[in-house]
Protein backbone atom coordinates (compact mmCIF):
# COMPACT_ATOMS: atom_id res chain seq x y z
CA UNK A 1 0.00 0.00 0.00
CA UNK A 2 1.38 3.61 -0.55
CA UNK A 3 -0.73 6.97 0.35
CA UNK A 4 -3.25 7.76 -2.71
CA UNK A 5 -1.04 11.29 -4.11
CA UNK A 6 -3.92 12.32 -6.28
CA UNK A 7 -7.03 14.08 -6.43
CA UNK A 8 -8.69 13.09 -9.68
CA UNK A 9 -8.86 10.47 -11.91
CA UNK A 10 -9.76 11.07 -16.15
CA UNK A 11 -9.54 9.07 -19.23
CA UNK A 12 -7.98 10.60 -22.43
CA UNK A 13 -7.70 9.37 -25.86
CA UNK A 14 -3.82 8.96 -27.56
CA UNK A 15 -1.95 7.64 -30.08
CA UNK A 16 -2.01 4.02 -29.09
CA UNK A 17 -5.70 3.74 -27.10
CA UNK A 18 -6.90 4.98 -24.21
CA UNK A 19 -5.31 6.54 -21.16
CA UNK A 20 -5.41 6.73 -17.50
CA UNK A 21 -4.70 10.30 -15.95
CA UNK A 22 -3.95 10.97 -11.96
CA UNK A 23 -4.16 14.76 -11.84
CA UNK A 24 -1.83 15.63 -14.85
CA UNK A 25 0.28 12.48 -14.61
CA UNK A 26 -0.11 9.62 -16.96
CA UNK A 27 -0.31 6.04 -15.45
CA UNK A 28 2.66 4.16 -16.02
CA UNK A 29 3.14 0.70 -15.82
CA UNK A 30 5.88 -1.16 -13.65
CA UNK A 31 8.00 -1.27 -16.25
CA UNK A 32 7.52 2.79 -17.19
CA UNK A 33 5.38 2.13 -19.80
CA UNK A 34 2.44 4.30 -21.06
CA UNK A 35 -0.08 2.81 -19.96
CA UNK A 36 -2.61 2.59 -22.37
CA UNK A 37 -5.34 0.00 -23.18
CA UNK A 38 -7.27 -0.79 -26.49
CA UNK A 39 -11.10 0.26 -25.57
CA UNK A 40 -12.56 3.01 -24.04
CA UNK A 41 -14.69 1.16 -21.64
CA UNK A 42 -11.46 -0.83 -20.25
CA UNK A 43 -10.46 2.15 -19.56
CA UNK A 44 -13.28 3.63 -17.64
CA UNK A 45 -13.18 0.30 -15.21
CA UNK A 46 -9.55 1.26 -14.41
CA UNK A 47 -10.06 4.79 -13.77
CA UNK A 48 -12.84 3.43 -11.21
CA UNK A 49 -10.40 0.97 -9.59
CA UNK A 50 -8.14 4.01 -9.12
CA UNK A 51 -10.59 6.54 -7.71
CA UNK A 52 -12.37 4.32 -5.80
CA UNK A 53 -8.86 4.21 -3.79
CA UNK A 54 -9.29 5.85 -0.22
CA UNK A 55 -6.38 7.07 1.66
CA UNK A 56 -3.82 4.65 0.92
CA UNK A 57 -3.57 3.12 -3.15
CA UNK A 58 -4.04 -1.04 -1.95
CA UNK A 59 -2.89 -2.27 -5.53
CA UNK A 60 -4.17 -5.54 -4.27
CA UNK A 61 -7.36 -4.79 -4.98
CA UNK A 62 -6.82 -3.08 -8.42
CA UNK A 63 -7.19 -6.28 -10.54
CA UNK A 64 -7.60 -4.74 -13.69
CA UNK A 65 -5.35 -2.67 -13.37
CA UNK A 66 -2.82 -5.65 -12.79
CA UNK A 67 -4.18 -7.30 -15.99
CA UNK A 68 -3.49 -4.31 -18.03
CA UNK A 69 0.01 -4.04 -16.53
CA UNK A 70 0.14 -8.00 -17.48
CA UNK A 71 -0.71 -7.62 -20.44
CA UNK A 72 1.58 -3.88 -21.70
CA UNK A 73 4.51 -5.06 -20.17
CA UNK A 74 4.39 -8.82 -20.55
CA UNK A 75 6.56 -10.07 -17.75
CA UNK A 76 7.35 -13.53 -18.91
CA UNK A 77 7.88 -12.69 -22.56
CA UNK A 78 5.20 -15.47 -23.68
CA UNK A 79 3.65 -15.40 -27.36
CA UNK A 80 0.51 -15.76 -28.18
CA UNK A 81 1.36 -19.59 -28.70
CA UNK A 82 2.81 -20.26 -25.55
CA UNK A 83 -0.20 -18.30 -23.37
CA UNK A 84 -2.45 -20.81 -25.49
CA UNK A 85 -0.63 -23.55 -24.63
CA UNK A 86 -0.51 -22.36 -21.14
CA UNK A 87 -4.08 -22.50 -20.81
CA UNK A 88 -4.98 -25.88 -22.55
CA UNK A 89 -2.71 -27.51 -20.29
CA UNK A 90 -4.80 -26.82 -17.72
CA UNK A 91 -7.27 -29.76 -19.38
CA UNK A 92 -4.60 -32.69 -18.04
CA UNK A 93 -5.31 -31.45 -14.75
CA UNK A 94 -8.47 -29.72 -14.93
CA UNK A 95 -10.79 -29.71 -11.54
CA UNK A 96 -14.09 -31.14 -12.66
CA UNK A 97 -12.30 -33.51 -14.53
CA UNK A 98 -10.92 -35.33 -11.43
CA UNK A 99 -14.00 -37.34 -9.39
CA UNK A 100 -13.86 -39.31 -5.85
CA UNK A 101 -15.80 -42.48 -5.75
CA UNK A 102 -15.72 -41.95 -1.61
CA UNK A 103 -17.13 -40.82 0.31
CA UNK A 104 -20.54 -41.61 -1.98
CA UNK A 105 -22.18 -37.89 -1.25
CA UNK A 106 -19.35 -35.77 -2.53
CA UNK A 107 -18.95 -37.98 -5.40
CA UNK A 108 -23.05 -37.53 -5.77
CA UNK A 109 -22.41 -34.15 -5.26
CA UNK A 110 -19.61 -34.11 -7.86
CA UNK A 111 -21.74 -35.79 -10.92
CA UNK A 112 -24.56 -33.81 -10.36
CA UNK A 113 -22.95 -29.97 -10.55
CA UNK A 114 -19.69 -31.05 -12.77
CA UNK A 115 -21.52 -33.40 -15.37
CA UNK A 116 -23.71 -30.78 -16.82
CA UNK A 117 -20.74 -28.54 -17.14
CA UNK A 118 -18.84 -31.30 -19.07
CA UNK A 119 -21.76 -32.21 -21.04
CA UNK A 120 -21.82 -28.33 -22.24
CA UNK A 121 -18.40 -27.80 -23.22
CA UNK A 122 -18.73 -31.33 -25.00
CA UNK A 123 -21.45 -29.80 -27.16
CA UNK A 124 -20.43 -26.46 -27.42
CA UNK A 125 -16.79 -27.02 -28.67
CA UNK A 126 -18.00 -30.48 -30.59
CA UNK A 127 -15.45 -32.74 -28.52
CA UNK A 128 -14.90 -35.56 -25.59
CA UNK A 129 -13.28 -34.35 -22.36
CA UNK A 130 -14.88 -37.30 -20.08
CA UNK A 131 -13.97 -37.57 -16.23
CA UNK A 132 -12.20 -40.23 -14.21
CA UNK A 133 -11.17 -41.64 -10.45
CA UNK A 134 -7.61 -42.67 -11.00
CA UNK A 135 -4.87 -39.80 -9.53
CA UNK A 136 -3.91 -39.57 -13.38
CA UNK A 137 -6.87 -37.76 -14.34
CA UNK A 138 -9.08 -38.37 -18.12
CA UNK A 139 -7.26 -39.50 -21.26
CA UNK A 140 -8.14 -36.08 -23.01
CA UNK A 141 -7.92 -36.86 -26.72
CA UNK A 142 -5.47 -34.82 -28.50
CA UNK A 143 -8.38 -33.90 -30.72
CA UNK A 144 -9.53 -31.94 -28.37
CA UNK A 145 -6.84 -30.43 -27.00
CA UNK A 146 -6.38 -28.64 -30.63
CA UNK A 147 -9.86 -27.93 -30.80
CA UNK A 148 -9.36 -25.84 -27.26
CA UNK A 149 -5.87 -24.19 -29.00
CA UNK A 150 -8.33 -23.12 -32.39
CA UNK A 151 -10.76 -21.54 -30.53
CA UNK A 152 -8.59 -20.05 -28.58
CA UNK A 153 -6.21 -18.27 -30.94
CA UNK A 154 -9.67 -16.60 -32.04
CA UNK A 155 -8.96 -14.23 -28.76
CA UNK A 156 -6.26 -11.38 -28.81
CA UNK A 157 -3.49 -11.44 -26.83
CA UNK A 158 -4.94 -9.10 -23.77
CA UNK A 159 -8.14 -11.33 -24.01
CA UNK A 160 -5.99 -14.47 -23.85
CA UNK A 161 -3.72 -12.96 -20.35
CA UNK A 162 -7.59 -12.32 -18.63
CA UNK A 163 -8.47 -16.16 -19.95
CA UNK A 164 -5.51 -17.66 -18.50
CA UNK A 165 -5.77 -15.04 -15.46
CA UNK A 166 -8.99 -16.85 -14.80
CA UNK A 167 -8.29 -20.32 -15.32
CA UNK A 168 -5.83 -20.13 -12.59
CA UNK A 169 -8.28 -18.75 -10.38
CA UNK A 170 -10.45 -21.44 -11.10
CA UNK A 171 -8.00 -24.27 -11.79
CA UNK A 172 -10.30 -25.13 -14.68
CA UNK A 173 -10.29 -24.81 -18.67
CA UNK A 174 -13.70 -25.74 -18.42
CA UNK A 175 -15.28 -23.86 -16.01
CA UNK A 176 -13.58 -20.56 -17.23
CA UNK A 177 -14.65 -21.34 -20.69
CA UNK A 178 -18.13 -21.70 -19.66
CA UNK A 179 -18.21 -18.39 -17.75
CA UNK A 180 -16.79 -16.82 -20.55
CA UNK A 181 -19.80 -17.74 -23.08
CA UNK A 182 -22.17 -16.47 -20.32
CA UNK A 183 -23.15 -20.24 -19.80
CA UNK A 184 -22.63 -19.60 -15.91
CA UNK A 185 -22.62 -16.92 -13.83
CA UNK A 186 -19.33 -16.24 -11.63
CA UNK A 187 -20.84 -17.09 -8.20
CA UNK A 188 -21.46 -20.57 -10.02
CA UNK A 189 -18.43 -20.78 -11.48
CA UNK A 190 -16.55 -20.12 -8.23
CA UNK A 191 -18.88 -22.60 -6.34
CA UNK A 192 -18.16 -25.40 -8.49
CA UNK A 193 -14.84 -24.93 -8.50
CA UNK A 194 -14.87 -25.18 -4.88
CA UNK A 195 -17.46 -27.87 -4.67
CA UNK A 196 -14.90 -30.48 -2.34
CA UNK A 197 -13.95 -27.55 -0.23
CA UNK A 198 -17.94 -26.36 0.31
CA UNK A 199 -18.47 -29.76 0.46
CA UNK A 200 -16.30 -30.33 3.61
CA UNK A 201 -17.66 -26.80 5.53
CA UNK A 202 -20.75 -27.93 5.29
CA UNK A 203 -19.76 -31.36 6.56
CA UNK A 204 -17.39 -29.98 9.39
CA UNK A 205 -17.94 -26.48 9.86
CA UNK A 206 -15.78 -23.50 8.83
CA UNK A 207 -12.92 -21.03 9.99
CA UNK A 208 -15.45 -18.13 9.82
CA UNK A 209 -13.62 -15.02 8.58
CA UNK A 210 -11.34 -17.20 6.30
CA UNK A 211 -13.59 -18.97 4.49
CA UNK A 212 -15.49 -15.83 3.96
CA UNK A 213 -12.62 -13.83 2.38
CA UNK A 214 -11.64 -16.53 0.32
CA UNK A 215 -14.44 -16.74 -1.01
CA UNK A 216 -14.95 -12.93 -2.04
CA UNK A 217 -11.26 -12.92 -3.36
CA UNK A 218 -11.32 -15.62 -5.43
CA UNK A 219 -14.92 -13.64 -6.54
CA UNK A 220 -13.57 -10.65 -6.78
CA UNK A 221 -10.60 -12.12 -9.42
CA UNK A 222 -13.11 -14.13 -11.33
CA UNK A 223 -15.20 -11.40 -11.98
CA UNK A 224 -12.58 -9.20 -13.11
CA UNK A 225 -10.91 -11.83 -15.39
CA UNK A 226 -14.18 -12.24 -17.08
CA UNK A 227 -14.98 -8.63 -16.95
CA UNK A 228 -11.29 -8.07 -18.80
CA UNK A 229 -11.79 -10.69 -21.34
CA UNK A 230 -14.87 -9.54 -22.35
CA UNK A 231 -14.04 -5.28 -22.67
CA UNK A 232 -10.65 -6.79 -24.49
CA UNK A 233 -12.79 -8.83 -26.78
CA UNK A 234 -15.95 -6.93 -27.58
CA UNK A 235 -13.28 -3.94 -28.65
CA UNK A 236 -11.59 -5.74 -31.54
CA UNK A 237 -14.47 -7.24 -32.53
CA UNK A 238 -16.01 -3.55 -32.90
CA UNK A 239 -13.33 -2.65 -34.62
CA UNK A 240 -12.88 -5.78 -36.84
CA UNK A 241 -16.89 -4.64 -37.70
CA UNK A 242 -15.77 -1.61 -38.72
CA UNK A 243 -13.20 -2.42 -40.98
CA UNK A 244 -15.42 -4.62 -42.85
CA UNK A 245 -18.42 -1.78 -43.56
Amino acid sequence: ERKRFYQNVSISQGEGGFEINLDHRKLKTPQAKLFSVPSEALAIAVATEWDSQKDTIKFYTMHLTTLCNTALDNPTQRNKTQLIRAAVKFLETDTVCYRVEEPPALAELQKNEWDPVVTWAEKRYNVTIGSSTSILGPNIPASTKETFISHLASYNMWALQGIEFVITQLKSLILSMSLIDRHITVEKAVLLSRLEEEYQIRRWGNVEWAHDYDLCELRARTAAGTLFVHLCSESSTVKHKLLQD
